[in-house]
């Protein structure tokens, strides 16, 4: 890494990796729609219709779907640094990569990490595809930030498990295909030890989803209710009573995704404030100012972090500062993000609560949320302000990050445990 003319922190780009960058980018102009790149192009709903029925098509032929797999598995088998270079060059054209979240970034790589080669063959294959969908079952009632303390169980009966208890805000639970599924499968062993990894499918009977509705009306969210449902023996990814080791890998593939692109949307909402501050006079007041200028340095230093952890991945080393950012990042930029919303109203003041006529740039992150919710009262960036409260939440709490940056980077004394009758 290095800085360049203007004093932004630069990567050094191998000539494969410049030279897969011509290639996506010569991809990209052959498949996006012809006007694409034009200032103001704006889908009609039945151009917007037809791209998203056919773009993951296009996406899966050209290889693009979970392309730094292996090749024997189905992707291009590209590097790291290509894999960055690809996640660039879609955000700089402004087009979606496939939104299969739980297949393509998490049980995908869980799999080809841990997964026994019948596993790979059986369920890769469709993840690249699109023909299996996924949820995540870790959140219970009672156990959330501590995903220790697992309450579902799973027990073997010849060849099969056989499930009971419940989970809660399980994304997609109501559309999935299959469950990768945090079980208790040894109860006497401590809590850490006894935890098992199933891949579980979700049409059978002894399984009840159930949506939990929103404010705005969707229920995305669901509560799973396991009765005696079903999975095959072999399905337990990196064998049994290790589910809490390959559950924290899944977690870090959740964290650990696009180092110099994350900080962009941020970037999108900062120019969105400063415009505004602007038109409406408000960048006379020097608390804007000063506030704008917070939030500015803080998405550097989101995309300095994101560098550094980059850096420190493709030189093979363990920085201890660069984990001490895994740590603490999603804790900063949720935080962060957090307060912005907040400067947001403040610039906006009224103006952003109207529906009709509040701002209604796509590039708020609820901008395309509220694409899919036509009965939502609010504008996109009132969407977006709504969605940040949950961002200290999911992923881990801040309280949860704090301890981890506490007793496990800074090895400072454990949190004291309550003591029963206190």
């Amino acid at each position: 890494m290095k800085n360049g003319n203007n004093g932004r922190a630069m990567l050094t780009y191998t000539p494969e990796a410049e030279a897969r960058r011509s290639e996506i980018r010569q991809w990209l102009k052959d498949n996006l729609p012809p006007r694409w790149f034009e200032d103001g192009y704006e889908m009609s709903p039945e151009e917007r219709k037809k791209f998203n029925e056919t773009w993951a098509e296009k996406l899966f032929a050209g290889g693009w779907i979970c392309a730094t797999w292996p090749k024997e598995y189905g992707g291009k088998g590209l590097s790291t640094l290509e894999g960055v270079v690809l996640a660039e060059e879609f955000a700089n054209a402004g087009a979606p990569m496939r939104a299969d979240f739980f297949g393509d970034t998490l049980v995908g790589p869980t799999l080809l990490q841990y997964g026994t080669e019948e596993q790979k063959r059986e369920f890769l294959p469709k993840i690249l595809s699109g023909k299996m969908r996924w949820c995540q079952g870790f959140s219970e009632p009672n156990s959330g930030s501590d995903l220790a303390s697992v309450k579902t169980t799973a027990v073997l009966d010849g060849d099969e498990w056989v499930i009971n208890g419940q989970k809660v805000w399980t994304t997609q639970g109501h559309h999935a295909d299959y469950c990768f599924l945090l079980t208790r499968t040894d109860k006497d062993s401590p809590k850490h030890k006894g935890i098992s990894y199933l891949l579980v499918p979700m049409k059978q009977p002894g399984i009840e989803v159930r949506g939990i509705t929103q404010p705005d009306g969707t229920a995305e969210f669901c509560e799973v209710f396991f009765t005696d449902a079903r999975c095959p023996k072999d399905n337990v990814v990196g064998g049994v009573n290790n589910g809490w080791k390959v559950a924290n890998s899944t977690l870090a593939f959740e964290r650990g995704m696009s180092a110099t692109t994350g900080f962009r949307r941020f970037e999108e909402e900062y120019k969105l404030f400063v415009a505004e501050a602007k038109a409406n006079g408000k960048i006379n007041d020097a608390s804007i100012r000063q506030r704008l200028m917070q939030y500015y340095s803080k998405i550097q230093i989101l995309r300095f972090n994101g560098l550094r952890s980059l850096s420190s991945t493709l030189a093979g080393t363990k920085d201890f500062g660069v984990m001490a950012l895994g740590a603490s990042n999603k804790m900063f930029w949720s935080e962060m993000h957090q307060s912005a919303m907040e400067l947001g109203l403040d610039i906006y003041g009224a103006y952003s609560m109207l529906v009709d006529t509040g701002p209604e740039s796509g590039t708020w992150p609820g901008a395309q949320r509220d694409k899919r919710r036509a009965n939502y009262p609010t504008s996109p960036m009132m969407s977006s302000f709504f969605f940040s409260r949950s961002e200290t939440i999911w992923g881990g709490t801040s309280q949860i990050q704090r301890n981890i940056v506490g007793e496990r980077v800074l090895a400072l004394p454990k949190e004291p445990k309550p003591v029963s009758g206190e």
